[in-house]
């Protein structure tokens, strides 16, 4: 898998997001929110022509740090959190429109399974961390930020058993999730970087 860069997890991180949707659309036969998903792609695409236009079909070797089997599961987790979070806010967005109670529970449902795989993705990287610099945890602003963006959807799944929580504040609360996703990978990579700068 194409995983070694900021491009190239890009480009994997969109693919899951239309094969994620897709599959929210047999499952549910529901088209409402394809045009906003595809839009949230069309801006990531974008940003990979604007930001990584040096990365777009370069190969370079990897740096020792990397060549790693932990490299591939790591990342791949990632991305799929990611486009899980891109899916949820996708229909969020849709539902602060047109809300469709069943939209919310689908949005719960898919929330919970990035979060799971984000969850997995830390814990990973953490013990990938440990074997490479010797510490699980360094503060680097990538784990910072990704655990902000944890803790965002951590808040989001507890408060959703709460009545008072449900409807537009859950789907804003999902939609700021999201733009952490965002901050976490292009803000992070280029206005602040750390140990995780080659992503």
């Amino acid at each position: 898998l194409p995983l070694v860069n900021g491009y190239e997890f890009l480009l994997s991180f969109t693919f899951i997001t239309v094969l994620m949707y897709v599959i929210y659309e047999v499952i549910t036969s529901k088209k409402n929110a394809g045009g906003v998903v595809m839009l949230l792609n069309a801006l990531l695409i974008l940003a990979i022509i604007l930001l990584m236009p040096q990365q777009i079909g370069q190969t370079a070797p990897l740096m020792p740090a990397l060549k790693s089997p932990w490299l591939t599961v790591h990342v791949i987790t990632a991305a799929v959190a990611y486009s899980a979070f891109t899916l949820a806010a996708g229909i969020a967005i849709i539902q602060l429109r047109h809300a469709v109670k069943e939209e919310d529970t689908f949005i719960y449902r898919i929330t919970a399974s990035g979060f799971a795989m984000l969850s997995t993705s830390i814990v990973l990287g953490a013990v990938w961390a440990e074997q490479v610099w010797g510490s699980y945890w360094t503060w680097d602003p990538k784990e910072t930020w990704a655990l902000v963006t944890w803790i965002i959807y951590a808040i989001y799944l507890h408060l959703h058993r709460q009545r008072d929580w449900r409807g537009n504040k859950a789907r804003i609360l999902i939609v700021a999730g999201f733009i952490l996703v965002l901050f976490t990978f292009f803000g992070v990579n280029y206005l602040l970087p750390g140990l995780h700068s080659y992503a």
